[in-house]
C-alpha cells in the first residue's frame, strides 16, 4: 500500500511516498494522549490515507473487554450516525451522511473517489428512525420512520412536550407526546444555522441544561484553518446557546474547530465536549480533545492550538485571542475523528466505569498510520480525566495495513438499562454493549 503525502517547509512543496503501514497502535501508545500531550514540531504535511469501506463478515462483531456482551441491536440502517434515548426507552437514530461536493477539477474528482471508498461521503438518507425493544432483550423488534425528508439531521432533544431536531441548516421544533412513533406536522423552524462545511462539519448537536431553560448547539467550522477568510466563519466553530423558543442566541464558547458530542458531568453542572481538531500539520498534530467548556471561553481555533501554539498558516494574526486561548483538558489522539461522547452514570457496568467517558472515534483519513476506528474509555479520577485511555470496543479496523474496515463508530449513548449503544455508520448497524453479571457469566460458561 502506498500513501501519498504532500509536505511543505515554508514555500517548498514536494511529494513523498511512504512505505507499508504498520499495525494500529493502542490508544495509550499513541502520541497526543492525556492532559499534557507531547506535541511535536509542526510541519505542513498534506497526507491522504483513506480507509476502504468493507462490511462485517457473517458472525463477526466488535470486541469488548472480558465480561461484556456485544449484540447487533439493529442493522440494515443507512449511515446511522447519531443516537438519542427517549425516557420510555425508545432509541432514535439519525441516518445522515456527508454529501459529495461538485468537483472543480480532476484532483477533486479523484478525492471524491477516495472519500466514497472510505464511506466518508454518500447519498444521505436524511431521516430519523425510531427503534423499539419492547421485551428488553437487547434486540429491536419494531422500527418506524420517525421523520423523513430532512436536511442532514443530527442532534435530537426532547424538552418538556417539545421535540427539537437539528438539521444542518437550522433547528426544527415539533409538539411531541412520549410514545409517539412519528413526528407529525411541518414543525417550526426556530433558528437558522450556517450550512455546509469542510469534511464532516455539517453536524449540529443539541443538549439542554438541567433546568430546561437553555439549549446548546454545536456548529463546526466552515474550513480547516479559515483558509477562505475569517468572515466565512460567522457563528461557526462555536457552541451556541439559545432559549427553547429559539430567541436569545449567544456564543457560549468559541474557538472549537468541530465540536460534536456534548454531555453534562454529574454533580458539577459543567458541560463537556469532544472536538475534532485541524489537519495538515503532520501525523501527530493536532490532537483531538475532550474538554470541559467554560462559559465565554475561547479554545484557539484557528489562530492557535492546544493553548498558545500559533498556527502560522492563518493569515489574520490575533495575538489578543491567542493570549487567552484555553488549554483543553485532555488529548485523545491526533486525527482520530473523535465525535461521540457520553459520561457513564449508570450502575450496570463495573464501578470503575462510573463517571468516566466513552468516546466514539470515527477514524483518520490523513495520517500515515491509521488512528481511531474504535470506541475508547477515558477514566475520571476526582472529577478529572486521567490516563491510560482504554480501548473499549474494537474490530472496526479489519486490516490496519490496507485500511479495510468492517465499520466505523460515531455516536455513543447509554440506554435506560445502562448498556452502551454505538452507531456504526459504514457498518449500517447500532451495536449494544452490556455487562454480564458474575452469575450470568457463570451460566454462560457452563452452557458452553
Amino acid at each position: 500500500m502506498v500513501v501519498l503525502k504532500k509536505t511543505s517547509s515554508i514555500s517548498l512543496f514536494g511529494f513523498v511516498l511512504t512505505g507499508l503501514l504498520v499495525g494500529q497502535q493502542s490508544s495509550s501508545n499513541l502520541p497526543g494522549i492525556g492532559p499534557n500531550p507531547r506535541l511535536p514540531r509542526s510541519e505542513i504535511a498534506e497526507t491522504n490515507n483513506f480507509s476502504t469501506k468493507g462490511k462485517w463478515p457473517e458472525g463477526v462483531m466488535p470486541k469488548a473487554p472480558s465480561g461484556f456482551r456485544v449484540q447487533r441491536f439493529a442493522d440494515n440502517l443507512v449511515n446511522p450516525r447519531w443516537l438519542y434515548v427517549l425516557p420510555n426507552g425508545d432509541i432514535l437514530v439519525a441516518e445522515a451522511s456527508t454529501k459529495p461536493k461538485p468537483p472543480k477539477n480532476e484532483k477533486d474528482r479523484e478525492h471524491e473517489v477516495l472519500l466514497r471508498q472510505a464511506g466518508n461521503v454518500s447519498t444521505s438518507a436524511d431521516r430519523i428512525t425510531l427503534l423499539r425493544d419492547a421485551d428488553k432483550d437487547g434486540v429491536v423488534e419494531t422500527r418506524t420512520v420517525f421523520r423523513e425528508k430532512l436536511n442532514q439531521p443530527f442532534g435530537m432533544l426532547l424538552l418538556h412536550d417539545q421535540f427539537y431536531l437539528a438539521n444542518t441548516d437550522g433547528i426544527l421544533r415539533f409538539p411531541y407526546k412520549l410514545g409517539q412513533t412519528r413526528l407529525e406536522g411541518p414543525g417550526q423552524k426556530i433558528l437558522e444555522l450556517p450550512a455546509g462545511g469542510y469534511n464532516n462539519h455539517w453536524t449540529r448537536n443539541l443538549i439542554a441544561n438541567a433546568a430546561g431553560s437553555k439549549i446548546y448547539i454545536t456548529v463546526g467550522s466552515a474550513s480547516n484553518v479559515a483558509e477562505d477568510g475569517i468572515q466565512e466563519e460567522h457563528r461557526r466553530a462555536n457552541i451556541l446557546e439559545i432559549n427553547p423558543d429559539g430567541s436569545g442566541e449567544r456564543i457560549y464558547a468559541s474557538g472549537l474547530r468541530n465540536p460534536n458530542g456534548m454531555d453534562w458531568q454529574a454533580g458539577t453542572g459543567i458541560l463537556w465536549t469532544v472536538v475534532n481538531e485541524r489537519d495538515n500539520l503532520g501525523d501527530d498534530l493536532v490532537p483531538d480533545y475532550l474538554t470541559s467548556v467554560r462559559e465565554g471561553g475561547f479554545y484557539g481555533w484557528p489562530f492557535s492550538y492546544f493553548g498558545k501554539h500559533i498556527d502560522s498558516r492563518v493569515k489574520e494574526a490575533r495575538p489578543d485571542l491567542v493570549a487567552r486561548s484555553i488549554v483543553p483538558d485532555f488529548a485523545v489522539g491526533s486525527h482520530t475523528a473523535s465525535l461521540g461522547m457520553a459520561f457513564y452514570r449508570k450502575d450496570a457496568f463495573p464501578a470503575r466505569y462510573k463517571e468516566g467517558v466513552f468516546i466514539g472515534q470515527h477514524g483518520s483519513w490523513n495520517r500515515t498510520e491509521f488512528s481511531g476506528y474504535k470506541v475508547v474509555f477515558v477514566p475520571f479520577r476526582n472529577g478529572r480525566p486521567v490516563t491510560p485511555v482504554e480501548d473499549f470496543l474494537t474490530g472496526f479496523l479489519a486490516d490496519p495495513k490496507t485500511g479495510r474496515t468492517n465499520g466505523r463508530p460515531v455516536g455513543v449513548v447509554v440506554d435506560n438499562a445502562g448498556a452502551l449503544l454505538v452507531a456504526d455508520d459504514t457498518g449500517n448497524t447500532v451495536w449494544r454493549v452490556s455487562y454480564l453479571s458474575d452469575v450470568a457469566r457463570s451460566k454462560s460458561t457452563s452452557v458452553q
